[in-house]
């Protein structure tokens, strides 16, 4: 019995358990808003420690990562970095709905690169729920905003930009390991987020809500998604777990009274 080892970075699911992986990939996302805002320190510092616990937690599961250089390998870890920062920032400069539903654009940017890089089809309904994607995406700009709120709106489209890439990159790569690269990306964000964690140092119940961050928000969700990804399309990847945008808000309404405005709720819907 000792000498039996699990490999979960090979795990190759049937379509309907990965797509079950993605919908509670998404509720553990889903608790981003929430802790994010509860945390008080610099938001690169936060992306940095919560990816810097996610790595150490994924380095049990893939044992000898390998630290080969590679333009794909250093692509996906870049745009997953990019990802994950842009997230928290402009959580903490918009509301938390705005933040996670404007990340949501992503379909748009699957949808098209997937079709010509990665042959994939997209299905009539797929356009259906673009066009509607970009039709609510306008609506978050109606609103009122502050210099900040506004930069925080711009950061979200970019990282869904960016989490579009990082899907299409991990559907690429999905017989070589999607799991490491995540891990590079999170020790490229926690690289990128040095200087900003020594400025100042977190309270002890923002610790706390690091560590939630770092294990569940990001460590089991990825480690789910690496594992799902592998038998379903990159759009789906990024459709399926479309219950984070709704959960979001919620729990953030529900601990903090954060109530987005009229528009961004038309947008969301």
């Amino acid at each position: 019995m000792n000498n039996i080892r699990f490999n979960f970075t090979n795990i190759t699911p049937k379509r309907s358990v990965a797509l079950l992986l993605l919908a509670c990939t998404a509720i553990l996302w889903s608790l981003g808003g929430l802790l994010i805002k509860l945390l008080s320190w610099n938001p690169i510092a936060i992306a940095g420690m919560r990816s810097l616990i996610a790595a150490g937690l994924i380095l049990l599961f893939i044992k000898k990562p390998d630290f080969k250089f590679t333009l794909l390998k250093f692509a996906s870890a870049f745009v997953y970095a990019a990802t994950v920062i842009t997230f928290v920032y402009a959580t903490k400069l918009t509301t938390a709905a705005n933040a996670i539903m404007l990340q949501y654009t992503a379909p748009i940017y699957v949808a098209v690169f997937g079709a010509i890089f990665l042959k994939e089809k997209v299905r009539w309904y797929d356009v259906v729920t673009i066009f509607a994607v970009f039709g609510g995406m306008t609506l978050f700009f109606i609103d009122k905003l502050s210099p900040g709120g506004l930069l925080g709106n711009i950061l979200a489209i970019i990282s869904g930009v960016t989490f579009a890439l990082t899907a299409l990159l991990l559907r690429h790569q999905k017989d070589d390991s999607p799991l490491e690269r995540i891990f590079l990306g999170n020790i490229l964000t926690a690289v990128i987020a040095i200087p900003f964690m020594f400025q100042s140092m977190p309270s002890t119940k923002s610790w706390i809500g690091l560590g939630l961050l770092g294990v569940f928000q990001l460590d089991f969700s990825y480690i789910l998604f690496s594992i799902a990804i592998k038998n379903v399309s990159a759009l789906e990847a990024v459709l399926i777990p479309m219950i984070e945008p709704i959960l979001n808000p919620i729990w953030v309404a529900l601990f903090l009274n954060e109530i987005p405005g009229i528009y961004s709720i038309l947008g969301g819907w």
